[in-house]
């Protein structure tokens, strides 16, 4: 952890604002606004509240695009971050402390898991912030030595490879080309080489072969970061960025067709509706904030973007709902809301607290 007096003048806003407009629907907004919508009886709530839950396998809702969101974002960082540190200090350093980061995220992936609570024998090695570190570290390895264009040719072959894997190599007593939970290759590999607890009893969302198409999304936010530091008009990159995100939504849900969007997988169709997704709305907040200059509905987003990783393990760790509990007692029925809106204020000011401080948890 490292103490600032402010965070670099270099940051884009928009970029920060999104981050922390994803984080929040982590870290309780999701939760608040289900509370919201059934105390106020809204008409058409349960639409609302059911893209506020993952599918249970195919199929894409609200709430599935928060993850590949982050992961997206953090290849944009590493576009703008990588050509600094590769112009100060060199290839090997730039890629020493992008395997170290990638160490540091994976072992606080580890203890957020659950660590060597239950023994070494139920340690979950491939979790959320693992796949984090391990698809932001593979994308930006990449982007040290392609160009654009083969980052391009790169991204194309995780996906397409990745389908043909799912597609053609048959589960043994199953065969090929089956995507159902349990019956595809991806889950096979990780009941038999995956050691320590999966998620889902034999196999894990985060597991062993999905981590090549989580690489692809860390790539596309590589591409969209690329683009976002080049040379053309802000306008034209808003528009760009907006444009490009409906061609992969359209892509993607063609490429549903026969092969699923299947979050559990992070099937090379999902890659590309959640990019989509991701797209648009990087091209949407840098179109307010950097272009028109609307700023100042930012500042609570920007407090968590710039410490995500600290707010995400405090809510982990229970430091929001300890207190909140404390402060509320249990409350049910039309007031069941108030809990969930302490315990996400309470958040947002420990995230403006380190904001206002210059603390942050540096990985």
């Amino acid at each position: 952890m490292t103490t600032e007096p402010t965070i670099e003048r270099s940051r884009l806003v928009s970029l920060d604002a999104l981050r922390g407009f994803d984080m929040c629907w982590i870290l309780g907004l999701a939760g608040l606004l289900e509370h919201l919508l059934n105390a106020l009886h809204v008409p058409g709530r349960k639409a609302i509240i059911d893209q506020m839950e993952h599918v249970d396998w195919a199929g894409f809702h609200f709430l599935d695009l928060i993850f590949p969101l982050f992961l997206f974002i953090s290849g944009v960082s590493l576009a703008i971050v990588i050509p600094r540190r590769l112009a100060s200090e060199g290839r090997s350093a730039t890629a020493r402390k992008l395997v170290l980061r990638a160490a540091v995220l994976f072992m606080l992936g580890v203890i957020y898991s659950g660590g060597l609570e239950n023994g070494i024998e139920k340690v979950r090695w491939l979790g959320v912030l693992q796949r984090i570190a391990l698809g932001s570290c593979g994308a930006g390895l990449l982007s040290m030595w392609l160009s654009p264009r083969g980052l391009v040719a790169a991204l194309i072959a995780l996906l397409v490879g990745y389908w043909a894997l799912l597609t053609f190599v048959p589960v043994p007593g199953i065969g090929a080309g089956n995507y159902a939970e349990g019956m595809n290759l991806t889950n096979y590999l990780d009941r038999v080489f995956l050691m320590g607890h999966k998620y889902d009893g034999d196999h894990d969302p985060e597991g062993i072969l999905s981590t090549l198409p989580a690489i692809a999304t860390g790539l596309l936010g590589i591409l969209a970061g690329r683009w976002i530091t080049g040379a053309s008009s802000p306008s034209r990159k808003t528009w760009s960025l907006i444009a490009a995100g409906l061609l992969l939504l359209i892509a993607g849900w063609v490429w549903h067709l026969q092969f699923p969007v299947i979050k559990k997988l992070w099937t090379s169709s999902f890659v590309l509706v959640a990019g989509g997704w991701s797209a648009i709305l990087l091209g949407v907040f840098y179109g307010i904030i950097e272009v028109a200059g609307w700023k100042a509905w930012t500042k609570p987003f920007v407090w968590v973007g710039a410490n995500p990783i600290m707010m995400y393990l405090c809510s982990d760790f229970g430091f929001f709902s300890i207190v909140g509990s404390r402060l509320t007692g249990p409350m049910h029925g039309e007031w069941s809301w108030v809990p969930a809106l302490v315990n996400f204020l309470l958040m947002l000011a420990t995230a403006r607290y380190l904001f206002r401080r210059g603390i942050y948890l540096r990985v």
